[in-house]
């Protein structure tokens, strides 16, 4: 039998944290989502992600708390990519150069640690159990100061995104505001890795966009859309892991996925009837 939800009333409390830390990722990755697929930044998440893997990686080796060296390895990451990516072209260089470098790094710092080997997978892949207290803390404060942030900066990050060249003819920073979503964007894959693992982090800070982008372009409806579909994912992928046994992330991508093909589907249908 695949699934097991018997036992459901005894294991719910076991991934309490788990499911808290899930709805702070499904509200920061919708939201964050939005800009990463107007801006075409999908490629800078993977880069980000692995240097924040190495830096997880790193201090789960010197026994500090991941979630530190997790922000670390992402902030390193922003940072490189915002100063010296200023143009998409070097950007995708610098990042396809941070992404072997920072996944190697981690590979490394995990063959060193003489701990669990669960806890080197769950780097990689998520871990149903993995988010503790402090951990669940240090979640919310990141989760939080990305949400009011972004919320803040909103209306000229969407002119930014949309038309860079008006935005800055018209006053806004638009090289300021880069790098500001940058670390941004770091913080939230920092957050992400410690639910859905390192490789993984696509499908809560790409997907959701890239799905409600497919039915509607409406500055009201895209929000609503991606933040339901980054919680459904989230949550729905560690109940589902939850009655199986397994890594969540398997789950999270398959229906994160789901959700993006019937997006697609009502995308060709439409285009279709008309």
């Amino acid at each position: 039998m695949i699934f097991n939800f018997s036992n459901y009333d005894q294991l719910l409390p076991l991934v309490l944290n788990s499911l808290l830390a899930a709805v702070l990722l499904g509200l920061v990755g919708g939201l964050i989502s939005i800009f990463v697929v107007t801006r075409d930044m999908s490629f800078a998440v993977h880069g980000i992600s692995e240097l924040s893997f190495a830096g997880a990686s790193v201090a789960l080796l010197m026994g500090i708390d991941v979630v530190v060296g997790s922000v670390l390895g992402s902030l390193v990451a922003a940072l490189i990519i915002g100063v010296l990516g200023v143009r998409a072209k070097d950007r995708n260089s610098i990042i396809a150069v941070l992404m072997p470098f920072g996944l190697g790094l981690g590979i490394l710092a995990l063959a060193l640690y003489p701990g669990r080997a669960s806890n080197k997978f769950g780097l990689l892949t998520g871990q149903i159990v993995a988010v503790g207290n402090l951990q669940l803390g240090w979640l919310a404060g990141i989760s939080l100061l990305v949400l009011v942030v972004l919320l803040v900066i909103w209306r000229p990050l969407s002119f930014a995104s949309l038309d860079p060249e008006v935005a800055e003819a018209r006053g806004v920073k638009t090289g300021a505001l880069s790098v500001l979503f940058l670390i941004l964007l770091a913080l939230a894959v920092a957050a992400s890795v410690q639910v859905v693992g390192a490789l993984l982090v696509l499908s809560l800070l790409v997907t959701p966009a890239a799905a409600a982008l497919q039915v509607t372009h409406s500055p009201k409806l895209v929000p609503l859309l991606t933040v339901s579909f980054a919680l459904a994912s989230s949550v729905g992928g560690i109940l589902l892991a939850l009655g199986a046994g397994l890594p969540i992330s398997p789950y999270i991508t398959s229906i994160s996925f789901f959700i993006y093909l019937v997006c697609r589907g009502i995308a060709a249908f439409r285009g279709a009837k008309r």
